[in-house]
């Protein structure tokens, strides 16, 4: 296959014959010869030969095509964009444990729970009735008056059900709001450590994303006045997400009003804020809603999700929310009739998801103590103390620069990862997929038992790197 095709045009020759009608019937009336030409510049190019012969009744067509050149060009907007770290680590991991390597992943954030009893007979009752159909573009409307309920009860927020837009999960959720929000040369500004998928959806959008780092001695919480120094006249959208994924901080309110502060500042300035992790959080740190703060409700836009059951929202102002939803309109549409009766389920759990959720935060904090207690034990590793979701982002920089027999050196936190990965078979993900090299991620929705069975794994493979102490 060539890579590229040089030359100032090519010319494709179908010949279509159909048999004569008989011996004196002249010329053949079923000949038609077809040519085209065109300008091909240097794209990388497929080429193909094939001949195929379609018979029908009386008539016998054959097409023949050599040397077609196909274009394999992808958009330059896909082209900029970096796949996700996460998936790929997380499907290397399965493909390793499908062949019978016994890796401990540690790389997904999706909790080890069964959804609760109710939110599945939800579910199965959806099918058994029949609710099996489209429902309208923005979600149903019992739903969409679940989520205003909920949004006005626990956060503070009042919204109507015009002013919601039911989505396949809150990354559709968030995707869609910077798509409708940003123009070509905007800019969203993304505090560092971050989800991997936001900077890849500013590029979707034609806009630049502006990294602004945090540090692990101040809980990577961002500081306005940092923020104030990056805002420029192309700043667009500032997206917070609190609890944090991938360090489990949790915004004060004071701090958030200060923040705030400087977003009030600046009119054309709106804030996306991923509270997908709200009601996964440990006291005494609490939840505050960014909407809900003084001026801040006209300019956010609030996403969270129900995991596994690839169904999140926004919610915002409907001016924002509409734009959503013409996207979804003209992409996937509405989300799945099924996984909305069970969201309606589990936003009848109880405040904060009742008692089902408070017994998975119990268990998260559990695991959290443990980890933090562990790792805290190894020298020189940094840690950031989680107050929500169910990750840790620790800083292992400190065995950056070893080598080791075999493997090679240890530069960075992929190849600390792939180390990891190599010797202790534990799936984590570098930190920098999330904007901070210096750190790994490690998710705890796994059982505390796979947790201690990784923290020995990993523990015994960093002995390795530990610098030759002089005798």
């Amino acid at each position: 296959m060539a890579n590229s095709l040089h030359t100032s045009s090519t010319t494709a020759r179908l010949n279509l014959r159909a048999p004569s009608i008989g011996p004196d019937s002249g010329p053949d009336p079923g000949l038609r010869s077809i040519s085209f030409s065109s300008q091909l510049r240097s794209f990388p190019l497929k080429s193909l030969k094939t001949t195929r012969q379609v018979t029908k009744p009386h008539r016998n067509i054959i097409v023949k095509a050599e040397k077609v050149e196909i274009d394999l060009c992808l958009s330059p907007r896909v082209n900029s964009v970096k796949p996700s770290k996460t998936v790929a680590i997380t499907d290397q991991a399965t493909a390793l444990a499908l062949a019978g390597v016994p890796v401990i992943r540690l790389a997904a954030g999706e909790p080890d729970f069964d959804t609760p009893a109710a939110i599945s007979e939800a579910g199965k009752n959806a099918i058994r009735e029949g609710f099996t159909r489209y429902t309208p573009n923005a979600g149903t409307v019992e739903l969409r008056q679940a989520i205003c309920h909920k949004l006005k009860e626990e956060n503070g927020i009042s919204y109507t059900p015009d002013q919601i837009l039911v989505s396949n999960g809150a990354k559709q959720s968030i995707l869609q709001a910077v798509l409708a929000v940003c123009s070509p040369g905007d800019e969203v500004i993304i505090p560092a450590p971050f989800w991997v998928s936001y900077p890849e959806m500013a590029r979707l959008a034609d806009a630049t994303p502006v990294i602004i780092p945090t540090h692990i001695s101040e809980n990577f919480l961002l500081d306005p006045k940092v923020l104030e120094s990056k805002i420029t006249e192309k700043s667009r959208v500032l997206i917070l997400c609190s609890p944090s994924n991938p360090t489990g901080s949790v915004y004060p309110k004071r701090l958030l009003e200060e923040i705030a502060q400087v977003v009030a500042k600046h009119p054309r300035l709106l804030v996306l804020s991923d509270e997908i992790y709200e009601h996964i959080i440990y006291a005494p740190a609490t939840h505050t809603s960014f909407a809900s703060l003084p001026g801040m409700w006209e300019r956010t836009l609030t996403a969270f999700a129900m995991t596994g059951w690839r169904l999140g929202y926004i919610a915002g102002p409907k001016h924002f929310v509409a734009a959503c939803g013409k996207i979804q309109s003209q992409s996937t549409s509405g989300a799945s009739s099924i996984s909305q009766k069970a969201g309606v389920a589990a936003l009848g759990l109880g405040y904060a998801g009742g008692e089902a959720v408070s017994i998975m935060v119990k268990a998260f904090r559990e695991r959290r103590d443990y980890l933090v207690k562990s790792f805290g034990e190894l020298e020189g590793v940094k840690i950031s103390e989680p107050q929500g979701a169910f990750y840790l982002f620790i800083d292992f920089s400190h065995y950056y620069g070893t080598k080791v027999e075999g493997f090679g050196k240890i530069e960075n936190s992929e190849s600390l990862c792939r180390y990891l990965l190599d010797e202790g078979q534990v799936a984590l993900v570098p930190g920098d997929a999330f904007g901070d090299d210096t750190c790994i991620r490690i998710s705890y929705a796994a059982s505390l038992t796979t947790i201690q069975a990784a923290v020995e794994r990993i523990k015994k493979a960093l002995l390795a790197l530990r610098p030759a102490v002089p005798v």
